[in-house]
Parts: C-alpha cells; sequence; structure tokens
C-alpha cells in the first residue's frame, strides 16, 4: 500500500499535490508519486476539489471564473471514467468484457478508445505493456493484497493467455479470447487526465493543475505565467526527490519498484509484471518518468520503458522525440533525455547522464 506523503521543505513552498494512496483490492494503478511545487496559492479566483475515485486521492487546481463550475464538471467525469474502467465493479466495462471472454461485447466508446490506445503502444514497445497481464498479476496477489510467489507451472500456464494481440476492437465491440481477462491499469489515470484536461480548456481554464494520485497535468502555466514545478520522487527515499522540472501543458507519470511490493524469504517482488516472463521486471530500472504532451501516452510508456530495461528504454527514447524520460537504474544511475536539459534542476547528491538525441 502507498503511503500519503507530504514533503515539507521550506514556508514559501506549498505541497499542491503527489499524496498517493494504493489499495490492493484493484489493479487500477501503476505509477509513482510525484509533487507539484505552486508558489502561486494566493492567486485570484483559485479552486480546488480533492476526490477518492480509481483507488487513489485525486487533487484538482484550476483558476479563473469558469474553474468551480469546470471542476464539478471533472469529479462527474472521473467518476464516470471509473464506472467504465474499473475491473472488479460488475457494471463496468472491463468487468463485462472479461465475463464475457470468447464473445463480443458492447463497450462505451471511451473504454473502446482507451482499449485501441493501449494496443497502439503495445505494439509500438513490442509487447512490453500488455494489458492481458491481468490473470498474471491476480495470481501474484497483487490485486488481492494475497501475495505469493507463484509456481513456475502456474505462470507458464497463464502466460497463454497472455497476448495483446488477441483483443480485437471494432468500433465500440470488444472481444478477447475465452481465459482471457483485461485490466487498464497502466492507461487508465492517463487517460483520465487527458480527458480533464480537455473538458477544463473546454470550460475556458488556461491555468490548471490535474494531479491523480501522483499522475500529474497541467493546463498551460500558473496564473502568474511562471512554469509548474515537479519534483521526482528519489526511488530509494520516498521522503524525498531526485529533481525538480519545470513544466506547462504537459504530463509526468512515473513507474517505479517502490510503489506496491511484497518481501518473501529475503527478496523483494513488485507489481510491475514483465509480459514475457510473468514475473516482476527486472531489466535494470526501478523507476521510469514520461514527460509529454499526452497522459495517456506517458500512463503507458513509464510502465512499458521500466519492462524494456536500461538499454532498449534509452534506444527507445532517442527514436521517439515527441516524449521526454528520466531513468533511474538499480544501480542508481541516471538518464535523462536532452530535451529536458533547460528545465531540470538535480538535488544535491545527485547526477545524471544525457540521452543525446540527434
Amino acid at each position: 500500500m502507498k503511503k500519503i506523503l507530504a514533503l515539507l521543505l521550506m514556508s514559501s513552498l506549498i505541497l499542491a499535490a503527489g499524496c498517493q494512496q494504493q489499495t490492493t483490492e484493484e489493479s487500477e494503478g501503476e505509477n509513482g508519486e510525484n509533487y507539484v511545487f505552486d508558489t502561486s496559492a494566493e492567486a485570484a479566483e483559485e479552486k480546488t476539489k480533492e476526490i477518492f475515485a480509481m483507488d487513489t486521492y485525486m487533487n484538482l487546481k484550476a483558476y479563473g471564473s469558469s474553474a468551480e463550475d469546470a471542476l464539478n464538471q471533472c469529479e462527474n467525469e472521473i467518476k464516470r471514467l471509473e464506472g467504465l474502467f474499473a475491473v472488479k465493479d460488475s457494471n463496468s466495462d472491463i468487468y463485462k468484457i472479461n465475463i464475457g471472454a470468447g464473445s463480443v461485447v458492447s463497450v462505451n466508446g471511451d473504454t473502446a478508445e482507451v482499449i485501441k490506445k493501449a494496443l497502439e503502444f503495445s505494439g509500438q514497445t513490442d509487447g512490453a505493456l500488455d494489458i492481458t497481464i491481468y490473470p498474471v498479476l491476480k495470481e501474484w496477489g497483487f490485486t488481492t493484497g494475497e501475495y505469493q510467489v507463484p509456481d513456475e507451472a502456474t505462470i507458464s500456464n497463464l502466460l497463454q493467455f497472455v497476448d495483446y494481440r488477441n483483443v480485437n476492437v471494432n468500433g465500440n465491440n470488444v472481444n478477447i479470447p475465452e481465459a482471457y481477462a483485461i485490466d487498464l491499469g497502466s492507461v487508465a489515470k492517463g487517460y483520465t487526465s487527458d480527458k480533464l484536461c480537455e473538458l477544463l480548456k473546454n470550460n475556458g481554464v488556461s491555468s490548471a493543475l490535474v494531479n491523480l494520485g501522483g499522475n500529474v497535468q497541467t493546463v498551460g502555466t500558473k496564473p502568474d505565467g511562471s512554469k509548474w514545478t515537479v519534483g521526482i520522487q528519489d526511488p530509494q527515499d520516498s521522503s524525498s526527490y531526485l529533481c525538480t522540472i519545470k513544466i506547462a501543458d504537459r504530463a509526468v507519470i512515473t513507474s517505479g519498484n517502490y510503489e506496491r511490493y511484497f518481501e518473501q524469504d529475503g527478496k523483494k517482488y513488485w507489481h510491475i509484471i514483465d509480459p514475457k516472463t510473468g514475473a516482476p521486471a527486472a531489466n535494470g530500472l526501478i523507476s521510469s518518468t514520461i514527460i509529454g504532451e499526452s497522459g495517456v501516452e506517458c500512463d503507458a510508456l513509464s510502465t512499458a520503458l521500466f519492462v524494456m530495461g536500461t538499454d532498449k528504454a534509452i534506444e527507445y527514447c532517442k527514436n521517439h522525440k515527441n516524449i521526454e524520460a528520466i531513468l533511474v537504474t538499480d544501480d542508481m544511475k541516471i538518464y535523462v533525455t536532452d530535451g529536458l536539459m533547460d528545465s531540470i534542476t538535480m538535488t544535491e547528491g545527485f547526477s545524471y547522464t544525457a540521452i543525446q538525441r540527434s
């Protein structure tokens, strides 16, 4: 279970985001905790809303005359999407897809869209992201809290039913094979933050912060025109952070091995499962942060690059200049894409190697 953190650095900094709690009842969250420091808390017409949904604490902040109404609409939108995506809610689209495995199931347009986006990123990452991993995740106990290390035969059997390429979406109709089950934990909050930012903009809000349990996304700049400052959590110290970055109109999403895990016989097992092995991904990275315009893309890729491991993740970043990344290895080497050079400030004691892109 994730802890709710409050990072008090100095009286002039106000923690506007970064509180996150993840239960083990649902596989709804994949991501790490980031912090947003806001020095414009006294700006005119600031409105805030705190919500518990998708098994996490959410904090929304918006500015302007239409902010309050827009935030109320955001709350309704969060609840609507949660109702579609929750894997254990018998009324949700995902539950109906899983129960109806082997048959065609008609779903809401948002459900079809987010599944199609997940499949797109699965293809781009050679299956490092795979929404059909749910049965394996469940066997490890990460969806129930009944943790265990499955035997090899059990994992081998379950992996027969893990392959995103067998998920079919045709319009608003979805079909998965029998014995398959899907979960949107790696993309749901990123998709939701995109929808909220779109809603805010459509309501005339030009300055806002959306923090869905550590998944940070902003609309524009702060009211004073300056960029938002986001702190990236130190994967070895939950009370501190590696660096800060300045952003505007961007999402910042982290996946790490420190979020949900258990220990057995002195060994640590975390919830980010490698679809190729059925075991916790252990390919050299302990934290993967993605920064980009699209929340769902950042959400998906933070998981996928973590699974890929150091070398493949760096290569992916070199070939995809639309995103920026901060990658932390298991020996605490930090790699940062060159597009962040002007916006990143490292915490004392940390340094990084730049990922250079031509």
